[in-house]
């Protein structure tokens, strides 16, 4: 069993910025291919980012530019840097490998 746990969200206003931290444990040795998802009230999940073993970083178009994917795997700990953020970057984020979820981390911007 693997066992993700999401922290960092937080009340922002827009243009502020947030770390989100995504902590692995139990039968996992590394990331493989990881991702952070997000679900705003009343809308689906959504795509947010991704990124590969060897590094690769996939972004949602709505958050190019503005968020930043990272890992380190000797802590097993993934990371979202989320900067200038906006009022529609909130929701629910979550993180997931393996076809594990964490329970997520919820994140408002408002103004």
């Amino acid at each position: 069993q693997v066992q993700l746990v999401e922290s960092g969200g937080g009340l922002v206003h827009p243009g502020q910025s947030l770390t989100l931290s995504c902590r692995a444990s139990g039968n996992i040795a590394s990331f493989g291919i990881a991702n952070w998802f997000r679900q705003a009230p009343g809308k689906e999940r959504e795509f947010v980012a991704r990124i590969w073993p060897l590094g690769r970083q996939d972004y949602a178009d709505s958050v190019k530019g503005r968020f930043s994917v990272s890992k380190d795997n000797a802590k097993l700990t993934m990371y979202l840097q989320m900067n200038d953020l906006k009022p529609e970057d909130t929701g629910i984020y979550v993180c997931g490998t393996g076809g594990h979820w964490g329970q997520g981390t919820q994140v408002t911007v408002y103004d």
